[in-house]
């Protein structure tokens, strides 16, 4: 048996590894969807268990999708750098291993709304195929030539150069090429898939003027480091199950009305600009969101009353929850009475002052005060269904996660930012939210580290800033005449029903994080 490279056939998997996955992006970027590692994301998403997620989402916060990505892409190089050996000795091996490539790529595709299998049968296979010939004609290039017999005439001696060894520099050069091939498809796709210019789209928006719209800027109070009234739109949380920002072509896009209404029927991006007919401050969580925590933003949105909506619909008896459904598949459920209930619920085309960001949901999304984003607030919205609470699960249901989720009282302290401060006079400030229950008061208390936190009943109210609706966060700012010393700061809301919000610490799951905000700080004479 002939001796083989190891590292030579190990690259050699390498290489067509990566030429099944750039010409995945490539034919799925032509094919105008996702990628098939994409599509194995998004499976990985939908069967990770609740906890999982939640965790994923403490440690990563926002970088979770691209570290999935990532984690997928490497580990389908390393597997093929793995199955290299294996097929090198047993060619059989990698015809199989290609072939699970392909059928696992259609499958994945099959499964995602944005793909279908037609289009993953046609992007996974040829993929797979060609990976498969790559490896072939490289295992061949790395495949000793025989060394001839010395009695034979003309013979060239075993160990003379060029003899008895594979064609290292053809290998080399040719799994070069086949790996830079592989990346230039895969930059091409990723180019590729931006051929719907959402920008180009957002900017042609002319959203309409709503009369005794709040103004969108010089709101709140004025202390530094304090998270303003409006959060900008690039500084606004995003969690969503989306690996890849859907870029929604408006022209074509339509949202269905449909389920248990009188007449189910379709609107156009057009449809929705001409019946705008609010615009409102409003506080948006994520139900991760912890103690303290970041994933909260307020935004002043824009759009049409989704009672309004139901209304033309014709909402039948018996219809008590509302389903709203993602083009890539997501889906939120949430009482009909929700909608219906006076509370400002509105299908958002506008995010402050500007037509929605393609992060958060152009062309269109829910906006549901009082609660939490997973149960209500659907971007790149597709449908709208009426159905039956006990009829449907939307998609954290299943996952542990609480059916309803009302957004419950938090507040959190911004400044100090950091654990030292300056002696003098000092802000304690942030911000404070109830869903749609609106902040009556902001309360804070300053306990130093050798006294019992629990025996310190001292509480002092802050000043908060001007109320826009009762659906928004409202800052608060506290003096400090602070001495040398170590402290711990804790802030509690009180809502406007008269409720203070509770001591007691809960974890997120499954509707919400409970519990009082508390830094340590450490007070330093001035010049120390």
């Amino acid at each position: 048996m002939r001796h083989r490279n190891r590292l030579m056939d190990s690259l050699a998997g390498f290489a067509a590894a990566a030429v099944a996955l750039g010409v995945t992006e490539l034919l799925a970027a032509l094919a105008g969807t996702p990628s098939i590692v994409v599509s194995v994301g998004n499976v990985i998403v939908d069967r990770t268990p609740g906890p999982v997620v939640k965790w994923a989402i403490g440690l990563l916060g926002t970088n979770d999708k691209p570290f999935l990505l990532t984690t997928v892409t490497i580990a389908s190089l390393a597997l093929g750098f793995a199955l290299g050996p294996f097929a090198g000795r047993r060619p059989v091996v990698g015809q199989v291993a290609f072939a699970v490539f392909g059928f696992i790529g259609v499958l994945a595709g099959a499964t995602d709304p944005l793909t279908g299998y037609g289009a993953s049968f046609w992007i996974a296979v040829p993929a797979a195929l060609l990976g498969w010939v790559v490896l072939r004609y490289l295992l061949q290039l790395a495949t000793p030539e025989a060394a001839p017999s010395a009695s034979m005439p003309g013979s060239t001696p075993a160990s003379m150069p060029g003899r008895g060894v594979a064609d290292r520099r053809k290998f080399l050069a040719f799994a070069g090429a086949a790996t830079g091939g592989a990346a230039v498809a895969a930059f091409s796709g990723q180019f590729l898939t931006t051929r719907v210019d959402v920008e180009e789209q957002r900017a042609a928006v002319e959203l309409p003027t709503i009369e005794g719209s709040p103004p969108p800027q010089n709101i709140g109070l004025n202390v530094d480091g304090l998270s303003p009234y409006i959060t900008p739109n690039d500084d606004f949380y995003r969690i969503d199950t989306a690996l890849v920002v859907p870029r929604v072509d408006a022209s074509t896009w339509r949202l269905r009305i449909t389920g248990l209404v009188d007449e189910p029927y379709e609107l156009t991006f057009a449809d929705l600009a001409d019946m705008a007919t609010i615009e409102e401050s409003v506080t948006i969580s994520c139900v991760s969101n912890e103690v303290g925590g970041r994933l909260v933003g307020n935004a002043i949105w824009l759009g049409v009353p989704l009672a309004k909506v139901l209304e033309r619909a014709g909402v039948q008896d018996g219809a008590t929850q509302i389903v709203g459904r993602s083009v890539d598949g997501f889906t939120v459920g949430f009482p009909t009475e929700v909608a219906l209930d006076g509370r400002s619920s509105m299908i958002a085309i506008g995010m402050n002052g500007e037509p929605l960001p393609a992060e958060h949901g152009f062309p269109a999304r829910l906006i549901v005060p009082g609660l939490y984003g997973y149960v209500s607030a659907t971007k790149w919205l597709q449908e709208i269904e009426l159905t039956r609470l006990e009829d449907f699960d939307a998609y954290w249901i299943p996952r542990g996660w609480a059916k309803e989720a009302p957004i419950k009282t938090q507040s959190r302290i911004d400044v100090p930012r950091g654990s030292n401060v300056t002696a003098g006079m000092n802000p304690i400030a942030g911000i404070a939210w109830a869903g749609i229950r609106s902040v009556d008061k902001v309360e804070v208390r300053i306990t130093p580290v050798d006294q019992d936190r629990d025996a310190n009943q001292e509480w002092i109210t802050a000043r908060l800033s001007e109320e826009l609706t009762q659906s928004s966060w409202r800052q608060w700012v506290v003096e400090w005449d602070a001495r040398p010393g170590e402290y711990y700061l804790e802030v509690r809301a009180t809502d406007g029903d008269g409720v203070t919000q509770t001591e007691q610490r809960s974890e997120p799951a499954p509707d919400g994080a409970t519990g009082w905000h508390m830094r340590r700080v450490r007070v330093r004479e001035a010049g120390a």
